[in-house]
This record gives C-alpha cells, sequence and structure tokens, in this order.
C-alpha cells in the first residue's frame, strides 16, 4: 500500500507544473550571473572576429551562457521570473551603453593619450547599442516563453526538448535582429548572409553541446530549492 502511495506521488509530480518561488534560495544569484555575463558579452561583441571563413563578434564565447542561465531561470522558476532577470539585465544594459557615453563625451585628461583607443572600443555608438539591447531583449523574452510554454505540455518530461526547441527560437530572433540593426549595409552580400548564418548556428551548437552541463545545473537547483516541490 505505501509502496502504491509512493508512485502514484512520483507520477503526480511528474505531470505537474512546477516551479520555484524567486525570492528564495538560488534565485539572486542566478539574477546576478545572468546580468554578468550579458554586460561582458556586450563589450566583447564590438569587435568583429575573423577565422578564415568565418566572421563572427567577441561575444560568441560568452553570449550563448547568458541563454543557458536564461534557460535555467525559466525551467526553474517560470516565466514571470525569467522575464524580471531579462528586465534587469536590459536595464543594466543600457545602464551601462549610456555610463561609457558619458565617459566619452568627458574631457580627457592633458596627460591621457587614449581618447580615440576609448572610443574605438567602448565608445556609444548607437546603432550597436539599439542592436544588443533589442536582439537581447526580443530573443530572450521568446526564449523562455518557448520553454514555458513547451513545459505547460511536456511537465517534467522531455527537458531536452524546451531547452533546445526555445534556444533555436530565442537565438534566431536575438541573431536577427542584432545582425539586421548593427552590420546591415556594413557587412554587405554574402558576408552578411555568413555572419547571420554562423553567428547563429554557433550559438545555438554551444548550447546543444552544454545541455549535459544545463541538465545536471538545473537538476542541482531543483533538489536545492525547496519550494519547487511544493
Amino acid at each position: 500500500m505505501v509502496r502504491y502511495s509512493i508512485v502514484t506521488t512520483a507520477n503526480n509530480q511528474t505531470n505537474q507544473v512546477r516551479f520555484a518561488q524567486e525570492y528564495k534560495g538560488l534565485y539572486p544569484y542566478l539574477m546576478a550571473a545572468f546580468v554578468g555575463l550579458l554586460l561582458i558579452s556586450n563589450i566583447g561583441a564590438v569587435k568583429l572576429i575573423e577565422f578564415g571563413p568565418i566572421i563572427t563578434d567577441g561575444g560568441v564565447f560568452l553570449f550563448p551562457l547568458v541563454y543557458i542561465v536564461g534557460d535555467v531561470l525559466s525551467e526553474v522558476y517560470g516565466f514571470k521570473a525569467a522575464r524580471k532577470a531579462i528586465y534587469t539585465g536590459f536595464a543594466m544594459a543600457v545602464l551601462a551603453s549610456f555610463t561609457f557615453y558619458l565617459v566619452q563625451v568627458s574631457p580627457a585628461a592633458s596627460d591621457w593619450g587614449n581618447q580615440s583607443a576609448f572610443e574605438s572600443v567602448l565608445g556609444f555608438v548607437p546603432q550597436i547599442v539599439l542592436a544588443s539591447i533589442s536582439g537581447f531583449l526580443v530573443g530572450q523574452l521568446l526564449n523562455s516563453w518557448v520553454l514555458v510554454k513547451i513545459k505547460e505540455r511536456t511537465k517534467e518530461k522531455k527537458l531536452w526538448l524546451r531547452l533546445i526547441g526555445s534556444t533555436a527560437v530565442g537565438e534566431l530572433a536575438d541573431t536577427l535582429v542584432f545582425c539586421t540593426i548593427a552590420f546591415y549595409g556594413v557587412i554587405t552580400g554574402w558576408n552578411f548572409v555568413n555572419y547571420v548564418i554562423v553567428g547563429y548556428l554557433y550559438k545555438t551548437f554551444v548550447e546543444v553541446l552544454l545541455l549535459p552541463v544545463t541538465y545536471n545545473v538545473i537538476k542541482i537547483i531543483k533538489k536545492k530549492e525547496a519550494s519547487y516541490s511544493l
């Protein structure tokens, strides 16, 4: 009788859509990591990188991790909590851009000869800033929304499906918006198409490659969040 009860409870938990409470546990640390990775990636993205026929930007090294943390937030805490982190990241990205602009236009000290170098790396370029924050906002919101919608159908099963499905949609939207606003007309013809395709495939591939890591992180956090099982 007890055995039947345990099995029934396990089955009920599998067939439920569960989320942890975001104001407890590890949520603040995950949000901090999410925002930090976003800001670092945005700074790195100002440099175009060319590996033979492949053209991409410096954001490729860390930006996929932004989506991975976003997936963890959506899977464990739900769309509302993930959206809060996304809006926070968006606000911090805008603040960082505005701060760099203020530093750029402020008078340089007479013995500081790096003004042009600063402007070339961290200078305020409205087109790049708009592309970055727009791509991030659209991509992340779609990523989180798709993941939660798939979870409503699959419950606790098929985690791989919602991780890959949400990534495919979110990264595509992010890449298209960013590349179009930032570099359409600057990178032309096949080079532009190549830039979009390579950027999208690379970021998606990295997330698929890191699925075992994402799986384990989600598993650990779900176990540590007492409110997830309620």
